[in-house]
């Protein structure tokens, strides 16, 4: 039995109306063909600790066409597959002014789809999404799929990985379970982007992603003191590097755009190599990993796109962070200053894409405000200790526990919304996930865009139900005037506006969708059912929906 040349993707990435960027992973040093349309483009690949990858940029297309392509490593065509199922893969380029239609969603874990792996984590939402494409007919695919966060575990590995790690190293000696090096890192993904019918969607689908913490490790960048424990210990150092280096292959390289990525310094080592021998990457790319680890200012990972009248910013809130207790903040100065410039209006909407909700259920952000004051030492060392342990504990650590940013971003926000900062839109809305339940929630006033919230977690990694109990209790009713006073109690400022839920929280596996429509944005949240005991076919089910009408409709 042969093995085929093309070890992962194809996987469509950056797509505009004119260009496409088409990903990758290849069994050796080759030269990789994309063809559509009678045309033909190519790329050397290039090496990272004995794996070799390749990004096509395909260019000239016409603007809102659909274009099957092939795509073939020295000579041999490897896709579409022998013997495929699904319909041929294709380059969807943007239509000017359409309005966007996008899927979201974050928090998926990798298991097999069969009857045991769906009764400990639930269907997997983007496989049945692949499958309800894959039928044609009325369906609209999306302009693009955007994950959040948590695209692989690093720390909570599945029977499939241990089996790998074992065969490799000694388990019992520390890391364990979870992941060690770069080697590790390029199976996990494997696992999580070869199944079948979600290889097939995304080599169709353009995508854009951005890591959380799980993509490394939980609680990455919690605190310092989460920090300092790791440092101290012997296999942190080659899980940051290669974490990072395996996330630029992997997931960030796509989310550039050709211009953008002529401008990356690690990128252009690629562009700018002519040799007949393979460039091989591991070692600038280790010490590109350890730099972005240790002086974040160094490297940017958020980035924005404007799409038929949208603007879109995806923002990195896991290793931007500062974490020295007198300049905590989510974002650093240059992130921050950033985002500032990315933040006008003249748009309909502005969506600001990050992996942690920015509007927790208010029980929720003002029991965080209120841990972030006691783990800086508002009541003292001993309280100091007793916070830090809580906020690890049960993950207290989203922007409601760093209040100078969240502060920050908030009046920005209003200004956008008040049409401070250029012709207000119709809606500033952030898209998030990491909590493991889905909601919409809005910023109560009366004039000016509206400021939403829209949550999609997990795609496939659902919360036990116990633990849903708890967090609904923790989230809501009681919840939030509780909080609020424990907030006041260790002073911590007011948030300059009010927010409610005003859908869910629903706790199913989702992958959800958002469209620009002329009645306003509209959001529906979808998950996979089994029917009749055939985990092969999962048939997709509304779970939620909601239109948001511009003020004053």
């Amino acid at each position: 039995m042969t093995t085929s040349p093309l070890v992962l993707g194809p996987m469509m990435r950056y797509v505009d109306q004119t260009t496409a960027s088409i990903w990758v992973e290849t069994r050796d040093a080759a030269r990789v063909d994309v063809r559509a349309g009678g045309q033909s483009w190519n790329a050397r690949t290039f090496a990272v600790h004995g794996h070799h990858y390749a990004l096509v940029e395909v260019a000239g297309l016409e603007p809102g066409s659909v274009t099957p392509y092939t795509v073939e490593i020295d000579g041999e065509e490897v896709w579409p597959a022998a013997g495929a199922e699904f319909p041929p893969s294709c380059i969807a380029t943007l239509k000017p002014d359409k309005p966007l239609r996008l899927a979201f969603g974050t928090c998926r874990t990798s298991v097999p789809h069969d009857k045991h792996g769906n009764r400990t984590h639930g269907v997997d939402s983007m496989r049945a999404y692949a499958l309800h494409m894959a039928k044609g007919g009325d369906v609209s695919w999306p302009d693009l799929l955007l994950f959040l966060g948590d695209q692989v575990y690093a720390d909570s590995t599945s029977d499939q990985m241990q089996e790998f790690i074992r065969a490799r190293r000694d388990m019992s000696e520390p890391p364990g379970e979870e992941l060690k090096d770069y080697e590790e890192y390029a199976h996990l993904y494997n696992l999580a982007w070869s199944d079948e019918a979600n290889r097939w969607l995304l080599s169709t689908l353009p995508s854009a992603m951005i890591f959380d913490d799980h993509d490394i490790r939980d609680d990455w960048n919690a605190s310092q003191t989460w920090k300092q424990q790791m440092q101290q210990t012997s296999w942190w150092h080659g899980r940051i590097v290669s974490g990072l280096a395996s996330y630029w292959v992997y997931q960030h390289l796509g989310n550039l755009s050709p211009q953008q990525r002529a401008d990356d310094v690690v990128w252009r080592l690629v562009a700018e190599h002519h040799g007949e021998k393979e460039l091989d990457l591991s070692e600038t790319l280790d010490a590109f990993a350890e730099k972005a680890d240790h002086y974040p200012e160094s490297y940017r990972w958020s980035f924005s796109r404007d799409i038929g009248g949208v603007r879109l910013i995806v923002l990195d809130s896991r290793a931007a962070r500062v974490l020295e207790p007198e300049h905590r903040s989510l974002l650093d100065d240059k992130e921050m200053a950033w985002l500032d410039g990315r933040l006008q209006g003249g748009f309909r909407h502005v969506l600001v894409a990050t992996s942690l909700p920015f509007l927790l259920p208010t029980g929720l952000h003002h029991l965080e405000s209120w841990n972030e004051a006691l783990s800086e030492g508002v009541w003292g060392k001993p309280a100091a200790k007793l916070g830090e342990k809580l906020r690890q504990a049960i993950d207290l650590e989203h922007w409601g526990a760093f209040q100078k940013s969240f502060q920050e971003v908030a009046s920005m926000v209003l200004e956008v919304a008040d049409g401070e900062r250029g012709p207000a839109p119709e809606t500033v809305t952030f898209l998030s996930g990491d909590v493991h339940f889905s909601y919409v929630a809005e910023v109560q006033r009366p004039a000016g865009s509206r400021i939403v919230q829209a949550v999609c977690s997990p795609i496939r990694n659902p919360l036990p139900r116990m633990i849903r109990s708890f967090t609904a209790i923790m989230s809501y009713g009681v919840a939030g005037p509780v909080g609020a006073l424990m907030a006041r109690s260790a002073k911590v400022p007011d948030p300059p506006f009010s927010w409610q839920t005003i859908k869910g929280p629903w706790f199913d596996n989702n992958l959800a969708g958002l469209e620009d429509t002329p009645d306003g944005l509209k959001f529906w949240w979808q998950s996979g059912v089994v029917e009749n005991g055939d985990h092969d076919r999962p048939r997709v089910q509304e779970v939620a929906a909601v239109t948001l009408p511009p003020r004053g409709a």
